[in-house]
């Protein structure tokens, strides 16, 4: 008997797969290069929610009419006034409560998760009205977390929360600044300094070998600003006798560590009349004394008796560099730093090289040469009035609203789009799903999307300082062979292509409102999604739910195939098996298949 039922089951799913193949795979083609230009739409549901999948965690219903309201220019001015969600008031609310006020980095993700996934916030005033607004800047606080690497790797750091906290807020608040004030920013906070050795890093004295520490004067050309190799403008590399030119040498690097020596903890106001609770002439403040010290969220202020100001320093040496032939004379701590970070700051690499960046982790791995370079342009000077470098707001607008952002998947099918971070999938289905905790709470061993143990990366918790994947990571095969970069499949290992959609299981069968089906499916800090919603939709019409989903996941983009396999799937799942539940049953096989789905998987 059951052998018999295997065959008619394998005939019936040959006959329906038969019928599916005759579907296309790929998106629908039609004409999108609207007469209006890309800037005035967007024109249809499909293309708002396409393009809140690059500016945002996710496309909700509410954000894609909202956007279709404002328009692309609206929308974008009123992101870029919107008011910062922020991370180091909530550690400090969580250890103010009666009780559960342990604070852990793990206290850190649920902040991160409530901002990102944008649900109300207990610890602000309006609870539970005051879900946060500013997802385009959440999203590239994220993206420039991911240049700008720190981690809780760093074995000081994983115990130092409101370290990391702070650090994320920064990046939170420069967002839409300016690269030059986020470059400092980023080089004097506390946490970088930790992650880096920056901190009480000490000019030279032969007698004792003591160097200047050369670690973040390599990372700080490397990954953060101009790279290894000269760049064309377009972000092309420039070659002589076809070899790549390098942009510094190790004559560089000594001379940027030499500028980063003498700085440490600002420890004004703790006591001593100097402004430090030890003699700055004689020694280091050894640090704060605990988690959640001001010191740990303050920019770090130079102690002159350690910093290397004798020698000159060799730094970059390039056209119209302010610097003759590049070198810096002797000077106080803040006035090197200054120039130094000039020095880098004016770099013509820095334009390509950050545009690159930041159009890898918000639109495609393979951005063209002339995306880049428009996208440069616009970091070396914003077209205002003031002729403004470095205006990242600009920058991001650029990014975004530049023709191939808009147009790519059309243009360029077989090149264009990136395979979306594990990360991003989750906050992506709990703001489609409009997840909820009942405390606002998030507990992050319950509904938190993994760890980076599951899923390869969490927020500042990357492995290295080179981030979870490598910019320019190239899975072996065809993506190799044709030169393409794919940096995201780096993390997709043996393991998490098991755990992760295990997760997305649970998530979906166990984790939606007033369930119970699983444990700590009813924990009050666990995320629940409102699957109810199209409970009614999914039970009359299968095919409609699916339209809902194709919006929401994969912008309209579904191919007519995969539309085919999941109505059929649906339509499959009946009342005679399911009864009242069938509704539910219906959204969540929808939710699961396509959260795993290989066109899902990928962000056009």
């Amino acid at each position: 008997m059951l052998k018999t039922l295997a065959t008619v089951a394998g005939c019936v799913l040959a006959v329906a797969a038969a019928s599916a193949q005759q579907l296309s795979h790929s998106p629908d083609t039609g004409f999108h290069d609207g007469f209006e230009g890309a800037t005035a739409g967007p024109f249809n549901d499909a293309d708002a929610a396409r393009f809140l999948a690059q500016a945002t965690f996710g496309p909700t219903a509410t954000e894609i009419a909202y956007l279709r309201a404002f328009g692309y220019q609206g929308w974008l001015d009123l992101q870029f006034t919107a008011p910062a969600s922020t991370q180091v008031s909530y550690l400090t609310w969580v250890q103010g409560l009666p009780a559960d006020n342990d604070v852990t980095d793990d206290t850190r993700l649920q902040i991160w998760t409530i901002n990102s996934v944008g649900t109300p916030d207990p610890s602000r005033v309006g609870y539970p009205s005051n879900a946060p607004t500013d997802q385009l800047r959440q999203r590239v606080a994220f993206a420039l977390s991911e240049i700008f690497v720190v981690s809780n790797s760093n074995g000081t750091l994983d115990y130092e929360p409101w370290a990391l906290a702070s650090f994320y807020d920064l990046l939170t608040a420069d967002a839409f600044g300016n690269y030059r004030n986020l470059l400092e920013d980023v080089t004097r906070h506390p946490a970088m300094a930790i992650f880096l050795s920056m901190i009480q890093n000490q000019k030279a004295d032969p007698g004792q070998n003591i160097h200047p520490d050369e670690n973040y004067a390599r990372e700080v050309l490397q990954l953060f600003s101009i790279g290894l190799n000269w760049l064309n403008s377009d972000g092309t590399p420039m070659l002589s006798n076809g070899q790549p030119i390098p942009t510094y040498n190790q004559a560089v690097v000594r001379g940027f560590a030499a500028v980063f020596t003498g700085w440490d903890w600002d420890s004004t106001g703790c006591g001593d009349t100097s402004g430090y609770c030890c003699d700055e002439d004689t020694y280091f403040y050894c640090g704060p004394d605990n988690q959640d010290d001001v010191r740990w969220r303050k920019p770090m202020l130079p102690v002159e008796a350690y910093h290397e100001s004798v020698a000159d320093k060799q730094l970059l040496n390039y056209t119209n560099v302010a610097l003759a032939n590049g070198v810096l004379h002797a000077g106080n701590a803040q006035t090197e730093l200054t120039l130094a970070l000039d020095n880098i700051f004016h770099h013509p690499n820095v334009g390509p090289f950050i545009a690159t960046r930041l159009i890898q982790r918000l639109v495609t791995s393979n951005p063209s040469s002339g995306y880049v370079q428009r996208v440069a342009g616009i970091f070396d000077d914003d077209g205002s009035a003031q002729h403004v470098r470095g205006n990242l707001k600009a920058v991001v607008r650029a990014i975004l609203l530049d023709d191939e952002a808009r147009y790519g998947p059309w243009r360029s099918p077989d090149t264009f789009g990136k395979l979306r971070e594990p990360l991003l999938k989750a906050t992506h289905l709990w703001r489609a799903m409009e997840a909820l905790s009942t405390s606002g709470r998030i507990d992050t061993l319950n509904s938190y999307p993994g760890s980076e143990e599951l899923y390869g990366q969490a927020p500042l918790r990357s492995p290295t300082v080179f981030n979870f994947f490598k910019p320019d990571f190239r899975p072996a095969g065809e993506l190799a062979t044709r030169g393409l970069y794919a940096p995201e499949a780096q993390i997709l290992s043996d393991t998490t292509a098991i755990s992760t959609p295990s997760n997305y299981y649970y998530y979906v069968f166990c984790y939606y409102t007033a369930s119970s089906a699983c444990y700590y499916s009813d924990d009050p800090a666990t995320l629940q999604m409102n699957e109810a919603r199209d409970y009614a939709l999914a039970a009359s019409n299968p095919a409609q739910l699916i339209d809902k989903y194709n919006l929401l996941f994969l912008s309209g983009q579904m191919s007519p195939f995969m539309r085919s396999v999941l109505v059929t799937r649906l339509s499959a799942l009946t009342a005679g098996d399911f009864g009242a539940d069938l509704g539910r049953v219906r959204v969540q096989h929808a939710l699961y298949l396509i959260m795993n789905s290989p066109e899902y998987s990928i962000q056009k």
